[in-house]
């Protein structure tokens, strides 16, 4: 990345029970091998289980593929929570938590539930929270009047009781006519989040009185708890067992399928975490090709794995990818997952998403050194391939029908040594355009361009590339949001639409085509940068010059979210974004579009936020 300046998570299963009809239930699993830390999941259907064997990958092409004895990751140490569960269950009445028995009960409550001439009574016409808290013995009440609890959105008032319940935790949400998925998240995250802190084994979460619950706020529950619960403690030698043992939802209606496809999402979202926080001795690009084959042996069904070795890139005549990998010990590895869907049928929508896998980029030549450098946190500038992955594990596990989607990464270590890039080089990409060299720390552009060149000839139509670029860019845009950069509209707003299910903030940026000129060269066909201004920009423009016109492509810019400088952790941002849209171009995730849908108000303002024709919308989730 180019600056200016020159868990272990607890193991996670999750039943949802519809009394009277069917039973799902996904078990997720740590692998045995903790060199990776890539979520395992078990399908039961019946007598059916899918238990992944004891190989760890399979090639696409059939080969079996190794890792390099001399560069192999190192094993990943064992952590003390190893053994914790999470588990989320569905019942079918919210008043059962009357009768629930456990450690922490926390109860969603809407402002309107609450008399507004006297804010310590619960209203007459709210009967659902009202015999709820005649059931609790009037301890609701309580709370309420002691706290001043007026449930307004994100308040929290716990307390400790006797009895059957240890604590209850009363959770502001808002008005009920504002009640949105966020809301939902909301109350996911403080039930883990109380969880966490109170040391609780069993918890319980129900928003009281709500009847009509759709999928997507479901989805938005699950995938917030889960990400709640997870805690990265790979590398503590005093790590603690987390405490929690299951979290119970107790809710109205027949919503797995919205629960599953959340947990889906946050088993990206915490792949992605694992991946991006890991030490650069530890993720190398061997360390992320074994974290594709782990996910090709698990999803076998629909997943297939090519990598190719650095013999093979230069048949291809990869030479910016291999420029960028000449100077490190670290043998490259572009890696190539492909999500085919189980049916048969038409052919499916072809879509790549690729993804920068520098797991260290210590600047080359141009050396990160000084002040604002930020070379000791160059291993999260695989923030891109760890994206793609874990949009790669999210989407194998959610199995849109009819979309083909190629997940790429070419991925290397940029370093110093004797045969490294120099500046004023010049390397030739794989589709014979020549580059200058005149900064070897804009190295994540050059491994994208072969990168690119190579999803377009497996004959996709769109291509999302996703990668910590630019200094630039945060410094536009700040630390959680990032840039995105296309010319096409209608793929600008399908990935709006789903950043703005995900939470993922996403912001359209200018391709001003003149700005080119500070790429151009006298002896190449371009330079790798342009000058100070508009940074962000022109390396944007530099990608574009490896994608055909008659193919839709966007660059999303993720150097500022891809990290929690105040948290000191991976965000895991864009996985959750991007396996999203890849299930929204199926039109099979009407909830992402479908809640724009229901905020946008009108027609106009639909179209204006998201640069979509709703009638396109419309058609998508039908």
């Amino acid at each position: 990345m180019q600056t200016m300046r020159q868990a272990f998570r607890p193991t996670i299963s999750l039943t949802t029970r519809c009394l009277g009809k069917r039973t799902l239930t996904a078990n997720a699993r740590t692998p045995a091998s903790l060199s990776a830390r890539i979520p395992r999941v078990q399908l039961r259907s019946g007598n059916d289980v899918f238990s992944p064997s004891s190989k760890w990958s399979r090639c696409g092409d059939n080969r079996t593929f190794g890792v390099c004895r001399a560069s192999a990751a190192p094993e990943t140490p064992s952590c003390a929570g190893e053994a914790a569960v999470v588990n989320l269950q569905f019942k079918e009445s919210s008043t059962d938590a009357g009768c629930w028995d456990g450690d922490l009960l926390v109860i969603g409550i809407c402002e309107d539930c609450i008399e507004s001439e006297d804010a310590t009574k619960i209203k007459e016409t709210a009967s659902k929270l009202q015999a709820l808290d005649e059931t609790l013995g009037g301890i609701i009440s309580e709370l309420i009047a002691e706290a001043e609890f007026k449930g307004k959105a994100d308040s929290i008032h716990c307390a400790r009781l006797g009895g059957m319940i240890k604590r209850v935790a009363l959770v502001g949400v808002g008005p009920s006519d504002a009640l949105s998925a966020q809301s939902w998240a909301g109350l996911g995250g403080a039930a883990a989040s109380l969880a966490k802190e109170h040391k609780s084994k069993s918890a319980a979460a129900t928003l009281v009185g709500i009847s009509d619950v759709d999928p997507a706020s479901m989805a938005a529950f699950s995938k917030a708890a889960c990400l709640g619960s997870y805690e990265d403690c790979r590398w503590k030698s005093d790590a603690k067992p987390a405490t929690l043992e299951s979290l119970e939802v107790l809710a109205v209606g027949e919503e797995g399928a919205g629960l599953r496809e959340g947990v889906a999402l946050a088993r990206g979202v915490i792949l992605t975490k694992q991946l991006v926080a890991a030490p650069p001795n530890y993720a190398t690009p061997s360390f992320l090709a074994k974290s594709a084959a782990d996910i090709a042996e698990e999803f076998s069904d629909v997943m297939s794995l090519k990598v190719l070795e650095k013999e093979e890139c230069e048949a291809l005549g990869m030479g910016a990818f291999l420029g960028v990998a000449e100077a490190s010990e670290e043998p490259p590895k572009f890696i190539h997952l492909t999500y085919t869907p189980l049916e048969a049928g038409a052919a499916p929508e072809k879509l790549a998403i690729v993804g920068k896998g520098l797991t260290f980029d210590s600047g080359g030549y141009n050396l990160k050194a000084g002040a604002g450098s930020m070379i000791e946190m160059m291993k999260f500038d695989m923030g891109g391939s760890g994206a793609t992955l874990g949009a790669a594990r999210a989407i194998a596990e959610l199995k849109p029908a009819g979309v083909e989607v190629h997940f790429i990464v070419a991925s290397c270590e940029n370093m110093v040594a004797g045969k490294g890039l120099r500046p004023g080089d010049i390397l030739t990409a794989s589709n014979g355009k020549t580059i200058e060299v005149n900064n070897t720390d804009a190295e994540g552009r050059l491994t994208l361009a072969d990168a690119i060149i190579y999803a377009e000839k497996q004959g996709v139509t769109k291509i999302v590339d996703i990668a910590t670029l630019t200094g630039a860019c945060m410094v536009a845009l700040g630390p959680t949001i990032a840039g995105l950069f296309t010319s096409s509209d209608e793929l600008a707003g399908a990935l709006d639409a789903a950043s703005s299910s995900s939470g993922e903030k996403l912001w359209r940026m200018p391709i001003e085509d003149s700005y080119f000129d500070q790429l151009k060269s006298p002896i190449a066909d371009m330079k790798n940068t342009g000058t100070r201004l508009g940074g962000a920009i022109t390396a944007a423009l530099f990608l574009k010059q490896y994608v055909s016109a008659d193919i839709q492509w966007a660059h999303v810019d993720i150097a500022g979210p891809v990290w929690d400088e105040k948290a000191g952790g991976a965000t895991g941002f864009g996985a959750a974004t991007l396996a999203q849209w890849v299930v929204a171009e199926d039109g099979q995730l009407a909830a992402v579009l479908w809640v724009a849908i229901k905020s946008a108000m009108t027609i106009q303002f639909f179209e204006r936020e998201h640069r979509v024709p709703l009638v396109k919308a419309v058609r998508l989730i039908d």
